[in-house]
């Protein structure tokens, strides 16, 4: 291993953990999982000592993230759908049944180098996506390529102003459309939901395709709600009603719409990913 990159800690600070102060000091961990996962794998080291998610920072100590120069064994191999790409961002087309990021070797963020363009920017760091999609989900995935541009982007997410649209395929009669307000592990969630078509079903008496969006950023949220209002998303393997349960057709719950503004040139960004073949299966008349 060498040294990648090192950081000098001001002598004047509050004392905190390392897991909070850091985030952000090093151009290459950008992200509170990036840097645990940098930490596990024992390339964050203060005072010459290998760090720990604990280890307190009081003022004053050199934080070093080294480089693990040792060749990986094998390298993913795993085509992705890029909808966009420039120097600082890209909007990549997630498939079903594959994990956006974590310790296994089959993830979206494993797969992105061998995807995207190398950065030449002159923060350029590995990609890495901004936001979670579920194991199931499909659909548009936001990814950063500079420093700078992850750390904008995550403020973004943090201040509501990058706006995510999803559709779902969900079960039982709804209303037109609705404000869901319900909170998820003690913490304030909210959704919205509009009902864009329905058919009925021999078997779930109705079938609705629902524009959904999120107004905050719970794990399972969309899911969690309307299984709440009666309506679980039809394929959900976690929520769902006694006999109601479709198997073998995956989730059908779809990340379709991405607008916000670029973090570095302004512009006014917006996406559309086309649905999966199997809500057409549903809905054939459907226009996205």
């Amino acid at each position: 291993m060498h040294i990648r990159e090192t950081h000098f800690v001001a002598k004047n600070i509050h004392k905190s953990r390392l897991q909070e102060y850091g985030v952000g000091i090093f151009e290459g961990i950008t992200s509170k999982s990036a840097l645990k996962k940098a930490i596990k794998k024992k390339l964050i080291w203060v005072n010459g000592k290998e760090a720990f998610t604990a280890t307190f920072i009081s003022g004053g100590e050199k934080i070093e993230y080294l480089v693990d120069t040792q060749t990986p064994s094998k390298r993913l191999k795993l085509p992705l759908q890029v909808i966009f790409e420039d120097e600082y961002l890209a909007v990549i087309n997630k498939p079903a049944g594959i994990l956006v990021s974590g310790n296994k070797f089959l993830t979206i963020a494993n797969a992105l180098p061998q995807n995207l363009k190398i950065s030449r920017a002159k923060d350029a760091v590995d990609p890495q996506p901004v936001h979670r999609l579920d194991y199931e989900t499909t659909g548009l995935l936001l990814v950063g390529k500079t420093n700078s541009a992850i750390v904008a982007l995550n403020q973004m997410f943090k201040n509501r102003a990058i706006k995510k649209t999803y559709l779902a395929v969900t079960i039982g009669e709804m209303r037109e459309n609705g404000h869901i307000s319900l909170p998820i592990d003690n913490k304030v969630a909210s959704s919205s939901f509009s009902v864009i078509q329905s058919t009925l079903s021999d078997r779930f008496t109705y079938l609705n395709l629902v524009e959904l969006q999120p107004q905050t950023g719970r794990r399972h949220q969309l899911r969690k709600h309307l299984y709440a209002i009666g309506n679980p998303i039809l394929g959900d393997k976690l929520y769902f009603k006694d006999n109601l349960q479709l198997r073998g057709k995956g989730l059908y719950l779809h990340a379709y719409s991405l607008q916000f503004q670029h973090p570095i040139s302004n512009n006014t960004m917006n996406f559309k990913a086309i649905l999966p073949k199997k809500f057409y299966n549903i809905f054939p008349e459907f226009e996205l």
